[in-house]
């Protein structure tokens, strides 16, 4: 018979002892949530104390564009009636026929036909020269409805520098020798 040497007979069933570098590893992810949990409380902060100045400010500029509004189509009415007084009350003067005699056109060859397009386009700007402008006052008034007009751009700033300050804290985490 032969004896065979088994090699697993001296290896330890039990599990390896931990290493001692996993207190690094708490130690930034502990800071990094404290960082998350402040995060929270400034924006439930911000939710419960700054919303009702928000809601108020709000309605006060509801306000304010309906009264420019009525005033606007206040302005706009009487305008209108007094357009439509002064083109009633205008008399115009019609000039008699004359006696002119008829000029003979030249006759001219043409290579190409007229665009119908450019034709009506000529219209246009004729009726346009001869049409009179008015005026209409509009609001130039822009909406605050976007995301940073709610959270604010210096917070937007903050959250990002911070957040490129993890990444960069990440990085240097996982080179570094342990």
């Amino acid at each position: 018979m032969t004896t065979f040497d088994d090699d697993n007979a001296n290896f330890d069933d039990a599990n390896p002892p931990e290493e001692s570098n996993n207190r690094t590893f708490l130690l930034i992810a502990g800071v990094l949530g404290g960082l998350v949990f402040l995060g929270l409380l400034c924006i439930v902060g911000y939710i419960i104390f700054q919303r009702g100045a928000a809601n108020q400010n709000v309605a006060t500029a509801a306000a304010q564009g309906t009264q420019q509004a009525v005033t606007i189509q206040a302005g706009l009415t009487q305008m209108g009636l007094l357009q439509a007084e002064t083109l009633t009350a205008a008399v115009t003067n019609t000039v008699p026929p004359t006696n002119t005699p008829v000029i003979a056109e030249a006759t001219t060859t043409r290579t190409a036909t007229a665009n119908p397009a450019t034709a009506t386009v000529g219209a246009a700007f004729t009726q346009i020269a001869v049409s009179t402008q008015t005026i209409i006052p509009t609001s130039t008034a822009l909406p605050k409805t976007g995301f940073a007009e709610d959270a604010g751009v210096p917070g937007l700033m903050l959250i990002a520098i911070a957040l490129v300050a993890v990444i960069f804290l990440v990085r240097r985490l996982r080179t570094s020798p342990s």
